[in-house]
């Protein structure tokens, strides 16, 4: 929390038993809140990344930057 995070920029890294992953800012701004219940579920990532699953919370530097980025259903068709 308080952290300045950047569009694009990582902000995390996310830990698997085979891997490490990268997570991204996708907005610019400073985190207002983590997500303490992945530390005991991070299952919660998987089953559900629009609820339970969420990583952290940004409050804006510029609100304009939400114009650039697709809601789910755009996501789900670019990866399906």
């Amino acid at each position: 929390v308080g952290l300045q995070v950047v569009a694009d920029a990582s902000i995390a890294e996310i830990e698997s038993t085979k891997s490490v992953s990268e997570v991204y800012s996708p907005v610019s701004g400073r985190v207002v809140e983590v997500n303490p219940s992945l530390d005991d579920a991070p299952e919660q990532l998987n089953t559900d990344p629009y609820g339970t699953g969420w990583i952290f919370a940004v409050e804006l530097a510029d609100p304009a930057e939400l114009d650039r980025l697709m809601d789910a259903a755009a996501y789900r068709a670019l990866v399906t």
